[in-house]
């Protein structure tokens, strides 16, 4: 953290803990370094060749490093250093098992990719592919419809959102796939395109993509029915309709992804606010029920290999005949319907199928829902809307940051093991709740609106887990103190299941008797949560940092 001067309280907190340890003298000998880390940092495997390693990095007084002590000076750059941050570093690398199968990961997912505003009137835009893959997203949607001069186009149909080519789509996919993730980009297609063009869409995909594409099954899989991320690092999959082999070709075709997303935007007609004026998704309702329904061509379907899309019927249904390679797709509604009902059931279903729950119909501004609630049946592909910022994309920031943001979070054992059957909508899991003890203590350089005038913070810390562990809970508000705001609130939390857990660090202006804004805030797995003094880096709306706006808090847990 690049930061000229401590705001003056959080330099007298870590003043007052520099002289604790120092013992009335004016350095920190390495060994009391050492106590440091073991009593206050919980950082238990710490020795003195890592207490020496910190006076080398951070202390610039030659005397002090001479006699293998730290300046108070030196103390401080180490405090407000990476290595003093609330998220373990350990876990900005890849560092879990990526040898597991598909469906045993959560994966970054994206809603209508190619969309940079709402859903009726919104640009289409190749930079949103472009920010979705930054951002560790490795699944994509792309809305494909018949274009003119046989060139298909991707859009959100029927309404007036604008149009790009899909071949420009698939370049700029192939150009940025695997810039900050080696692991494999599924291509999620909603295909309303004719055969002719479908052969186009197929043509695109080979010979853009080429080597990068899959287009046979592995000869060893590492993990049995379903590859994993290691298996098909630098691959790109697609997700669509499969024709059924010749022999069972003459008894059905397939049902596709976008007949089922019709049927339950069908079944969310009742939430759409009732326009007295022309609707672009009331008009499209009724020509998708005109629209016949196209065969997928023989040539697209050939490049579906592990991600075969199939119609949700039953988790009964799924058990007997879905195989590992199918995978399901359904709206939020019909999804927290089964959560609620057969929450079990759905965390099996996870352990052996990939999932992809998509935003309602009725969120035609493009809002999210809460993401949270399908981690927590194990649903791999939990799609956003990654251009709505708030609350939700906050939260998924949070859960891949997770792994090196590689897009790919290896599921929680709870939800990977056929030991017994984990409800999430049940409190009572038999595990041994974990008691969480944080206290914020300050914040320093809090963005000010940009009216000039001075904030009245306060913190809110949200948890984010099974329903029994979602909770808040508020500091006092300070008044007008941006600079340095010191708060010293304790707060307990008991945790039935961490591993699902996210905490999210707001800083909030109170604004009125009930009412406060967004200023900053932070969001990450409580697996990931470091113990002892720590600062919490603030990060705006749009997930950017808001450096050197911090909050310096204390956490301890066990």
């Amino acid at each position: 953290m690049k930061k000229s001067k401590a705001p003056s309280s959080r330099r007298a907190e870590i003043q007052h803990l520099h002289q604790c340890y120092a013992l009335g003298q004016t350095t920190l000998p390495a060994c009391a370094l050492l106590r440091f880390l073991h009593k206050e940092q919980m950082e238990l495997t710490a020795n003195e060749e890592t207490a020496e390693g910190l006076i080398d990095r951070y202390e610039i007084e030659e005397t002090a490093r001479e006699n293998r002590s730290m300046t108070f000076e030196g103390f401080l750059r180490y405090m407000e250093s990476k290595d003093c941050c609330v998220f373990d570093r350990a876990h900005a690398s890849v560092y879990q098992d990526m040898d597991q199968p598909l469906s045993s990961y959560f994966i970054s997912s994206s809603h209508n990719t190619y969309l940079t505003g709402d859903q009726l009137v919104g640009k289409s835009h190749l930079d949103a592919y472009v920010c979705a893959l930054r951002k560790g997203c490795r699944c994509l949607e792309i809305d494909c419809w018949d274009g003119p001069d046989m060139e298909p186009v991707v859009y959100h149909g029927y309404t007036l959102t604008t149009k790009i080519l899909f071949k420009d789509v698939i370049t700029t996919v192939a150009q940025h796939a695997f810039e900050v993730s080696a692991y494999p980009v599924i291509l999620s297609l909603e295909n309303h395109c004719s055969q002719e063009q479908q052969e186009v869409m197929a043509h695109h995909l080979v010979s853009v993509l080429g080597d990068k594409l899959l287009r046979t099954p592995l000869a060893h899989p590492t993990s049995g029915d379903l590859p994993s991320p290691n298996d098909l690092k630098y691959k790109i999959l697609i997700k669509n309709k499969k024709l059924k082999p010749k022999t069972e070709a003459e008894e059905s075709v397939d049902e596709g992804e976008e007949e089922e997303e019709e049927e339950d935007d069908e079944e969310e007609e009742d939430q759409q606010p009732k326009a007295k004026f022309w609707s672009p998704r009331k008009a499209g309702s009724k020509m998708k029920k005109e629209k016949k329904k196209v065969a997928v061509a023989e040539v697209l379907s050939n490049l579906v290999v592990y991600t075969k899309s199939v119609k949700f019927v039953s988790f009964a249904h799924s058990k007997d005949n879905q195989h590992a390679y199918e995978n399901t797709s359904m709206a939020e509604k019909k999804a927290r319907k089964l959560a609620k009902a057969s929450g079990a059931d759905f965390v099996l279903h996870n352990q052996r199928f990939l999932s992809r729950i998509y935003p309602a119909g009725s969120r035609t501004s493009s809002s999210n829902y809460n993401p949270q609630e399908f981690w927590n049946v194990g649903s791999q592909l939990v799609a956003l809307n990654f251009q709505s910022l708030g609350f939700p994309m906050d939260l998924n920031d949070g859960r891949f940051q997770d792994n090196g943001g590689c897009g790919y979070v290896l599921k929680p054992a709870v939800l990977r093991s056929d030991q017994g059957s984990f409800d999430p909508t049940c409190s009572q899991h038999g595990l041994r709740p974990t008691h969480l003890l944080l206290k914020v203590i300050s914040g320093s350089n809090l963005p000010v609106p940009r009216s000039g005038k001075a904030l009245d913070p306060f913190v809110r810390v949200e948890l984010q887990g099974i329903p029994s562990d979602s909770c808040r809970k508020n500091t006092h508000t300070v008044k007008n103190n941006s600079l340095s705001p010191h708060w010293d609130a304790d707060m307990n939390f008991t945790i039935g299941v961490p591993e699902l857990c996210l905490i999210r660090f707001c800083a909030r202006d109170q604004t009125g008797l009930l009412s406060s804004e967004f200023v900053g805030q932070y969001t990450l797995p409580f697996t990931s949560l470091k113990r002892g003094y720590r600062w919490v880096p603030l990060r705006s709306r749009d997930g950017c940092s808001l450096d050197p706006a911090s909050l310096f808090v204390f956490v301890w847990y066990s």
